[in-house]
């Protein structure tokens, strides 16, 4: 018997999963490195996944009171 397979992964519409980008700044520092910064997708901060959206029960949709 095998077992189950874990629930796939909603990947981000935002930035089709790769969430983090680096963006150079122009120009290099005294080293000769080049300046760069990070940046993350700001729909799902930098995870490249989103979670699931709400399953409904047997009686419908689940409202929060």
């Amino acid at each position: 018997m095998t077992d189950r397979a874990p629930a796939p992964a909603r990947v981000c519409p935002g930035c089709s999963g790769f969430a983090s980008a680096a963006v150079t700044l122009g120009g290099r520092d005294r080293n000769g490195h080049l300046r760069t910064i990070t940046v993350h997708c700001p729909r799902c901060q930098g995870l490249g996944t989103l979670p699931l959206p709400p399953r409904p029960n047997e009686a419908g949709w689940e409202v929060a009171a």
